[in-house]
């Protein structure tokens, strides 16, 4: 399953890669967010592996994230991977016309267990929907942060 998600965020592409390229911020915007835990390599780079861990619901999913390509605004691609699924996100920041940002993000999931095939065959607006509230309160959190030259 393939599928696109793009959000104009109110703020400069450098400030907004600055945002998103902080671990730090991650709990303010990825809902459910328990942990990230760097297991090898450096983060955010090439070849880095985290450990992710998530309330959804009822439960706690892990996942394994691992950085595959770093060339920030053009590129900044992953894979991720849980029980059941296979996802490889490809984000992308450009400068819009108003000086803001457009944020997309290209997914595909691959599904492992038969029941995250039914997940994806049943209910795939499902996993765009979780991919849009990420968007959504990332811009959130990006607009409400003072940029550099308002802290004066």
């Amino acid at each position: 399953m393939k599928y696109t998600c793009e959000i104009d965020i109110d703020k400069p592409v450098d400030e907004v890669v600055a945002l998103f390229d902080n671990p730090d911020n991650m709990s303010e915007w990825m809902d459910g967010l328990l942990s990230f835990e760097p297991v090898s390599g450096t983060p955010g780079q090439p070849g880095a592996r985290s450990k992710l861990r998530f309330k959804m619901g009822n439960r706690e999913i892990e996942m394994l994230e691992t950085i595959t390509v770093r060339n920030l605004p053009a590129e900044f691609s992953g894979t991720y991977d849980a029980p059941g699924v296979h996802n490889t996100v490809k984000n992308s920041f450009r400068s819009t016309v108003d000086g803001g940002t457009r944020w997309i993000t290209h997914n595909q999931f691959q599904f492992t267990s038969l029941m995250m095939k039914l997940m994806g065959f049943f209910r795939p607006g499902a996993f765009r929907k979780e991919s849009m509230k990420h968007l959504v309160a990332f811009k959130a959190f990006a607009e409400s942060q003072e940029s550099p030259d308002e802290e004066e």
